[in-house]
Parts: C-alpha cells; structure tokens; sequence
C-alpha cells in the first residue's frame, strides 16, 4: 500500500508557482494552479535532466528550463519537442495546510 507522504504546506507553494520537493529518493515537482488546485509530477525533464521546478508554469504546463519543452501538469502529457515522452503525475490531496502525494 502507497502511504500518503506530508511534502510541504500549502502556503510554501504561491498561486501560479511549483515547488521541487524530494520524497525519499524521488524528485517531485508540486504546482498551484489558478483556483486553488494543487497537482504533483515527476520533477525531472523526460527529455534531458533537468528539474521542471526551474520552469515556467502558465496555462497548465510547465515549461522545461534547459529546451523548453511543455508537459501538462495535469496529465503529464508531453506538450511540445524536444519531449515524446511524458512524465509521471502523482496523487496529491490537501488536509488543512499540508499538501500530501502518494510516491510510490
């Protein structure tokens, strides 16, 4: 059974910004979306390394810092090249001020 892991409160994480976290030996990427959702990804580029919480999220999608690749918070989806493959999304859920994810 995946345990849910506490990675960070809510406020540590502004509206329209993305938190890099590490849940054990895992690079996680934590974003605040516009209305309040918090969603959860692999924080390491499908493409080359490198941690997407240096990127730029707008619209949903955060932008890779090294080649400006696109992947959809939401879903993981690889948006745009040099990325074809999409990165992993992890469950998130807020209890009270704490943002937790399931890692498995």
């Amino acid at each position: 059974m995946i345990e849910w892991v506490r990675v960070a409160a809510k406020g540590d994480v502004a509206e329209g910004a993305c938190l890099g976290v590490r849940v054990g030996t895992t690079e996680v990427a934590i974003y605040h979306l516009p209305g309040g959702e918090f969603c959860a990804t692999g924080n390491v580029c499908s493409h080359e390394y490198a941690l997407l919480s240096d990127g730029w999220l707008e619209n949903g999608c955060i932008e890779c810092p090294l080649h400006a690749a696109q992947f959809d918070v939401r879903t993981g989806k690889a948006m745009s090249a040099p990325a074809d493959e999409d990165i992993v999304v992890y469950p998130v859920k807020v209890e009270g001020d704490d943002l937790l994810v399931q890692v498995p």
